[in-house]
């Protein structure tokens, strides 16, 4: 089976996690201050702040942002569900507005629409399967409301937008370090911001509202990164530019490959740098296409069947986003992982060219 996923180790993380466990430093401490530093480094920002997950990267960048109970953050429907649920762990609540069915990302011209119509308090961009989004009309228009722009980075690691690295765009971003993600710590996030006070509030709201060893001036999380975490993100941090590379590399296989079959592949903007956590194809038997994969050894998946916005969870939100919804409909991610072979390369587009 050629799976959607496939994180790699070797021994330079082995030799990391063991060097913290030999050290007894486990929890949070120096290596993730190494971790931090470098990974803000990466993106081009003046601060980094570790997490335990995506998710809480994502929840403290928003309490950090002041974003509270009765506010309201505009985002994408068509995004894993973490998107959503950290604005209303704010008690805030999402607004969401459609998006470009090209790209898969917010569509400005929606969001601006949106925006104006429905009071906004700040935007949640979300850099949908490693692309960037359109940033240049969605930070104009967080300039106009005079609200914050936050990204959503979860799976857009080493993606660019006009020859900079996502991350460094809005008031603050937020990564993710699950397995499947273009590097990975095991479990983990991070946020890099720029503004001194989002950092200041945002590592204060990660470890229990803390200013002092027993001292803590607001009622926070333990959302806190351990040393093991970091050691292995530091590893994957150096790799992350082989495994971008291979990536696209990969991804440009499997366009080639698949070029004179029914399947839509990607598109990238003039203006971005695709970092291809997921190789996202549209087919309008999307579910039978996927079928056939599976039974041919090639493990694809649906990111995603549902929109925000129709899960049971999200019933008392009234939305009109025609374009997502089509995309939920009709998306198929194929494996672009740095571990694929030529030879699994040509199975999958193979495999496709069968089907078709």
């Amino acid at each position: 089976m050629i799976y959607i996923a496939n994180p790699e180790f070797d021994a330079a993380e082995k030799d990391a996690v063991a060097d913290v466990l030999d050290s007894g430093m486990v929890a949070d401490g120096e290596v993730v201050r190494s971790f931090e530093s470098e990974f803000a480094d990466y993106c081009g920002t003046d601060h980094g702040i570790a997490t335990s997950n995506g998710t809480t990267a994502l929840h403290a960048t928003l309490e950090a942002l002041d974003i509270s109970e009765g506010d309201r953050v505009l985002t994408t429907p068509f995004s894993f569900i973490a998107t959503a649920n950290a604005i209303r762990f704010t008690g805030a609540e999402p607004v969401f507005a459609d998006i470009d069915p090209e790209t898969y990302n917010l569509d400005p011209e929606a969001a601006a629409e949106t925006a104006r119509e429905e009071d906004v308090d700040a935007i949640m961009t979300v850099h949908l399967y490693g692309l960037a989004s359109d940033l240049d009309p969605l930070g104009d228009l967080a300039d106009d409301l005079d609200i914050p722009l936050i990204e959503d980075a979860a799976q857009a690691h080493g993606a660019t937008y006009k020859d900079t690295r996502v991350g460094s765009f809005g008031d603050a971003a937020c990564f993710s370090f699950y397995p499947t993600k273009n590097m990975t710590t095991g479990e983990g996030g991070m946020i890099t911001t720029d503004r001194d006070d989002v950092a200041e509030r945002a590592r204060r709201y990660i470890n229990h509202g803390r200013t002092g060893k027993y001292e803590h001036a607001e009622v926070g999380h333990n959302y806190r990164m351990t040393n093991i975490a970091a050691a292995i993100g530091r590893e994957q941090l150096e790799k992350l530019p082989d495994y971008i590379a291979a990536r696209r590399a990969n991804a440009a296989k499997l366009t080639a490959g698949l070029t004179d079959t029914p399947v839509v592949t990607p598109t990238t903007p003039p203006d971005r740098e695709h970092a291809y956590h997921q190789y996202t194809v549209r087919a309008p038997d999307r579910d039978d296409l996927d079928a056939y994969l599976e039974e041919n050894g090639v493990g694809a998946s649906v990111y995603y069947p549902r929109c925000i916005h129709t899960q049971p969870a999200y019933d008392d939100v009234t939305c009109t986003a025609r374009h997502a919804e089509i995309a939920a409909q009709t998306v198929l991610s194929l494996p672009v992982h740095p571990a694929l072979t030529d030879s699994d390369i040509d199975h999958i587009i193979e495999v496709i060219q069968n089907y078709a």
